[in-house]
Formats: C-alpha cells, structure tokens, sequence
C-alpha cells in the first residue's frame, strides 16, 4: 500500500521532487521506470494506480472536473513546494484532467510545473468538431469533414460512400448515453456504409447536436499508426516515436487491444512536421491513418496529454515522462536514441473480444490469435509482474463483492419478512 499525502511529504527533496500525477496504473508505471516518485492524485478510492510499488503517496481529490479538485490540488502543491524549495511537476492522463489545467493554469503554475498548448490550439484539440477546422487552417491531412445539413457535395446525405460517425467531445465517456446507444458503450466511432444508411439511424437525429460526422479513410487495424512525442515551448519534438495498433475493440473503431512500436521515418517527420505547424507543446499523441489504395496518411485526432503509449514506449527505450521531467525542471533535452520494437501492450480482456469479433467475421483462427499473443515480449493494462498488487486488489475486490451481492439479495428478500413476523 502506498503512504498517504501527509506521510510521504517529509520525505520528498529538492533533488528528485516528485511528480504530482492525474493518471493511471499505466502512467505510474512509466514514472516509476525511471525512478521518478509519484503521488497519485484521484476521486476513485478503488484506482489500481495507489497499489502500484511506484506510487510513493495517493491524494484523494474530488472529481477532477471540480473546484474542489483545484483547491486540493492547489493546497498540495503549496506544501509540496515549500517541502522541495521548488515547484513540482504536474502530469496528466485524460481529456478532462487535461481541460481543468487548462481552465485553472495561473493558478496551479503557481506550485505546479507543467507544458500545455496556448488556448487556441488546446481548445482545436479538445472539441473534435472544432479539429477539422483547426486542422484545416493549418494545412493538416485531415480526413473531409461532413455537413448534417444539405444534400449536395459534402454532406451526410450527398455521400455515397462509407461515413465515420464519432462524437464531439468525450469527457467522461464511458459513463454517458450516447456512448451506450450509437457506440454499444465500447466504441470510439461507428461506420455507416453510405450517408443515407447513417441518416436512417434513429439515434443519429437525436443525438445531432453531440456527433461529428466525416468521410470513412478504408483499411483495417493494420493502417492505425500513431505518432508519440513530447514538444518544447516552441513546438520542437524532443523527444518521440511511432506506433501501430495490432487489434483494437470493437474493430476499426474501438479502444487498443494489442499495440506495438514501429519505425516509420516518413510518418516520424510528417509527425513532427505537424507539431511545428500548430504549434504543440507538451505530450501528445497523434492519430493517423494510412489509406492503403494510396499509402497516403491522414491524420484523425491529436490528444495533448500522457497516455498508456508510454508505458510501452519506455520498455522500449523511449520515456517520454522522463524526457518531460527533466525538461520542466532542468530545461535539456534527451539524448536522441533508437527506440527497441520488442515489447508490446495488451489488454487481453479486449483482446478477446477483438479475436471473438474477427473470428465471426472469418477473419482470424484462434491458433494464430494465441500465437500473436505468446510469441511476443508484453506488458499488460493492468498485470505485471514486477507490480502484481493492483492486479491483485482488483480481483479481490472483484471477488468480494461477488461474494457480497447473494448476502445483500438475500438481506434485501429477508427484511420485509422480519417487518411482518415482528
């Protein structure tokens, strides 16, 4: 079990202050390869992130997207930095993390160390209605949006061939209904053959207001490439490298399954290219796709923040956390290395999923799905075993409440008995 806040402070020091993190189990681990103490900032009394050996301290902190998240946050800081003689790192994981710093940054760059975009470019990025836009002022390889309204060229309806569908937004994603009834609640996107098959969907019209709509780039989950990296004030890339998507769930759509690091030295320069257009600054992840009639790459969404790419891509020589640690305190960059292609991340609860879905589709047997698996080095979303305890306190967690529902169903049928027989 980690120390609390209160107890690991005495022993944080100037010399390697700790990290202030709003991320998970996959980010702790990341910092903890590099040695790098982390106080596990979160809302969930559950998050596997506080039973990892690399967390030096858990803050428990209202739901990130609050006021009161700030002021706990900004309460830490203050002693954090006084405890270190300098302000500390802040580090984070998600899109609503990411929106909070951004809406709170003077004040929590009072104690805190941290490098996000300038407002124009954070919100392009943020909204995805509005990265079309950004990405099209700044001569990005965008895909072509869509327009629900209308029926000519460039419109939903006007369009005869397949239409990709995907929300807005996605703060709190998971948790909401339109991810539940046009997504199936696992879903990033869904693919309508034609305009028209995407207009007859009820949900479609319901939901307007919430979806973007764009042209469909074809190509399986073998053409999902991504571009990692982590930029200076004026958008260099210090440090950086390629990805590519083994199997995501649902396919083509869904979140990563099994991924892998790739060299690409054209996507690596189109990459950072990209960064110095817009500019970014920071962590980010770039998004593309290869349309495999042309090889052409076209470039779906930039996230800005830390992701669990970088677990993967620290086992592979490249940590992206560290490059961003020693560049917010110390201002230098890494030495540029060749990253390694031998470990892999899975998640092989969707993993399966993913192979069940191929599987019905005659696309993948399970003799060649188990092999990808077992011929490979991999880490996992939540197992490791140099850090077994969050895989642990997860399943029994898990189990204990399995245990306690047939007790608390039986209670449930018992009380109205008991009021009666009284």
């Amino acid at each position: 079990m980690p120390n609390d806040f209160d107890q690991a402070l005495p022993d944080f020091e100037l010399a390697r202050p700790p990290v202030m993190l709003l991320g998970g189990i996959n980010l702790v681990r990341t910092l903890g390869l590099a040695g790098i103490p982390a106080i596990v900032a979160t809302s969930d009394p559950d998050d596997p992130a506080t039973d990892s050996r690399h967390c030096t301290a858990s803050l428990a902190i209202p739901p990130v997207e609050s006021d009161a998240a700030v002021d706990v946050l900004m309460e830490a800081g203050r002693r954090l930095s006084a405890q270190c003689g300098r302000r500390v790192p802040l580090m984070f994981g998600s899109d609503d993390a990411l929106e909070m710093i951004c809406r709170n940054r003077e004040r929590l760059e009072q104690h805190y160390l941290f490098l996000v975009n300038d407002p124009s470019v954070a919100q392009g990025l943020i909204a995805k209605d509005r990265f079309q836009a950004f990405g099209r002022a700044r001569g990005l390889p965008v895909p072509r949006s869509l327009s629900l309204e209308g029926e000519g060229p460039g419109s939903v309806a006007g369009a005869a061939g397949p239409v990709l569908v995907k929300p807005r937004v996605k703060y709190d994603w998971h948790n909401t209904s339109l991810c539940a009834r046009l997504f199936d609640g696992d879903g990033k996107a869904r693919i309508f053959d034609t305009g028209a098959e995407a207009l007859a969907f009820p949900d479609i019209r319901l939901y307007a207001g919430e979806l973007q709509f764009q042209e469909y780039i074809p190509g399986g989950d073998g053409e999902l490439w991504s571009y990692h990296g982590f930029a200076d004030d004026a958008g260099e890339v210090l440090a950086g490298f390629v990805g590519r998507k083994v199997r995501t769930f649902p396919t083509l759509t869904g979140e990563s399954a099994f991924i892998e690091l790739a060299h690409d030295a054209p996507l690596e320069e189109l990459g950072r290219a990209i960064a110095k257009r817009c500019p970014l600054k920071g962590a980010f992840k770039m998004d593309f796709k290869r349309d495999p009639r042309y090889g052409s790459w076209h470039l779906l969404e930039i996230n800005a923040r830390f992701n669990l790419w970088h677990y993967v891509g620290a086992r592979n020589g490249v940590n992206l956390m560290l490059a961003a640690y020693e560049y917010l305190l110390e201002g230098v960059a890494p030495v540029p290395v060749v990253h390694d292609t031998r470990w892999r991340w899975l998640n092989l609860r969707l993993d399966f999923r993913a192979y069940r879905e191929l599987r019905a589709r005659g696309e993948l047997r399970f003799a060649r799905w188990a092999a990808s698996i077992l011929a490979s080095r991999n880490v996992y979303s939540l197992f490791a075993w140099d850090d077994p305890m969050p895989w642990l306190r997860f399943w029994q967690r898990r189990i204990t409440r399995k245990l306690a529902s047939p007790a608390s169903r039986f209670t449930r049928r018992l009380r109205p008995w008991r009021s009666t027989a009284s």
